[in-house]
C-alpha cells in the first residue's frame, strides 16, 4: 500500500473525502432547486473524478474540448455538451463521434456558425444537436438575449437542417464578486437572460428544449432556478484560492494541493526554496486581483493544515518561494529545514491540476492510489 511519505515531490494530491463532500454539497442543492446537474470535467479530466460526480446523480457531463469528448465517451459516457463554439475544422471529429453513438451537443452564437454546422451536417447525411450560447453579462462569448441576432441564429440552425437542442450561458463575471448579495445577484442575471432568450426562440415558433446555465458562484448562490432545466459547474469539485476569495468554499473544502520539499533557503530574504515551481503550481495569480492575495499558492503542512501567512511568493519553472506575506521571518531555516515536505494550496484548481500527468488520491488512513488524467484538445 502506497502512503504519502512514498510520493516524490511535486506531486498533486487530491483529498478524497473532500472532493466528496463537494461532490455530495453541490448535488444536494441542485436537486433542491429541481434541475438537472451537468458537471464540467475539464477541471479534473479524469474519470475516477468524473464517475463520482455521475455516482451522485450527475446527468451527461460539459466538456471544453472534443479530446475530452473522446476521452469519456471512451469510457462509456455518451451525454456529452461541448461547451465551446465550435470551429468548422472540428465538425469531421464531431461526426465521428455521433456516428459512434455519442449524444453530442455543439454550441454556437453566430450565424456563420450555425450555417456550419447545418450545412456539414446535411452534406453527410447526419442532424447535429447545437445549442445557443448566451451572453447575459459580458464577460465573454455568446449572444445577447435581446436582438435579432440570437433569432437568426436559430432560424439558421433550426431551418438549415440541424436540431436546435437548447440556450446556455455562463456568468463567467461571477467569479469578480464577493459578497454573498452580489453572487445571488449574478445568478439571478444569468437565469433571467438565458430564460428571456429561450421565451424569445419559442415564441418565434423554433424549439428550445433545453435551458443551460452555470458557473460555480452561481450554482452555489442561486436562490430559485425557475426556467431553468440544467446547471453546470467545474471547479467546485476540487475548488481553489479563487473560490474562497469569492466566497463560495472555505480553506478546509479545497480538494486539490501540490506535495512539494524545501530544497534551500535565503535566511536574510526570509525565503525557503521548494522543488515545486510554475510548472507544478501554473503561472496562474487568479488571486493577485482579489481581497486576499495568495501569491502562487498557500502553504500548508504535509497533512494539509494551513500555515496562516505562509504563501508560495513567487516562482521559476522549478523552484518556488515560500516566505510570509507580511514580514521576513529570519528564522525559517529552523521553521522549514531542507526536506520538509508541505502541500500548496492552488489559486486556480484547472490550471494547477492542467500540469500533472496524474493525481495521487489520498484517502483516509493517508492511503494512495494513483489516478490518470489526460492533456489535449
Amino acid at each position: 500500500m502506497t502512503h504519502i511519505s512514498d510520493l516524490d515531490t511535486p506531486a498533486a494530491l487530491v483529498d478524497v473525502p473532500r472532493m466528496q463532500g463537494n461532490i455530495d454539497r453541490m448535488q444536494a442543492r441542485m436537486d433542491r432547486l429541481g434541475v438537472r446537474f451537468r458537471p464540467h470535467v475539464k477541471t479534473s479530466k479524469c474519470l475516477p473524478v468524473v464517475q463520482a460526480q455521475l455516482d451522485a446523480g450527475a446527468r451527461g457531463i460539459t466538456v471544453s474540448t472534443l479530446k475530452e469528448a473522446e476521452e469519456f465517451f471512451d469510457a462509456g459516457i455518451d451525454d456529452i455538451l461541448y461547451a465551446v463554439c465550435i470551429a468548422p475544422a472540428r465538425l469531421p471529429r464531431a461526426l465521428a463521434l455521433q456516428r459512434r453513438g455519442c449524444d453530442l451537443k455543439l454550441v454556437t452564437d453566430s450565424v456563420a456558425g450555425a450555417e456550419a454546422i447545418a450545412r456539414f451536417g446535411k452534406a453527410h447525411g447526419e442532424v447535429f444537436e447545437a445549442w445557443i450560447e448566451i451572453d447575459t453579462d459580458g464577460n465573454r462569448s455568446g449572444i445577447p438575449p435581446e436582438g435579432d441576432a440570437l433569432l437568426a441564429v436559430g432560424r439558421a440552425l433550426h431551418d438549415g437542417g440541424a436540431r436546435l437542442g437548447g440556450v446556455m450561458a455562463h456568468a463567467g463575471s461571477s467569479y469578480d464578486h464577493d459578497r454573498p448579495e452580489a453572487l445571488r445577484a449574478a445568478a439571478e442575471q444569468e437565469r433571467h437572460g438565458t430564460v428571456r432568450a429561450a421565451e424569445r426562440l419559442r415564441q418565434a415558433g423554433l424549439p428550445c428544449p433545453v435551458v443551460s446555465v452555470g458557473s460555480t458562484p452561481t450554482a452555489l448562490s442561486a436562490q430559485a432556478l425557475d426556467g431553468v432545466t440544467e446547471v453546470r459547474a467545474g471547479v467546485y469539485v476540487f475548488f481553489d484560492l479563487v473560490m474562497l476569495n469569492v466566497g463560495v468554499c472555505t480553506m478546509d473544502e479545497i480538494a486539490l494541493s501540490v506535495l512539494t520539499t524545501v530544497i534551500g533557503h535565503q535566511p536574510e530574504k526570509g525565503w525557503a526554496i521548494v522543488d515545486a515551481g510554475w510548472m507544478a503550481m501554473s503561472r496562474d495569480r487568479g488571486t493577485q486581483k482579489q481581497k486576499h492575495d495568495f501569491g502562487y499558492g498557500q502553504v500548508c503542512m504535509e497533512d494539509g493544515t494551513p500555515i496562516a501567512g505562509y504563501v508560495m511568493d513567487s516562482a521559476n519553472q522549478e523552484h518556488g518561494i515560500l516566505c510570509h506575506a507580511d514580514s521576513i521571518d529570519h528564522g525559517i531555516t529552523e521553521r522549514f529545514p531542507v526536506g520538509t515536505r508541505l502541500r500548496i494550496l492552488p489559486n486556480h484548481a484547472c490550471a494547477t491540476a492542467a500540469q500533472h500527468p496524474e493525481y495521487h488520491a489520498i484517502f483516509p488512513g493517508d492511503e494512495v492510489r494513483t489516478w490518470p488524467r489526460f492533456y489535449g484538445w
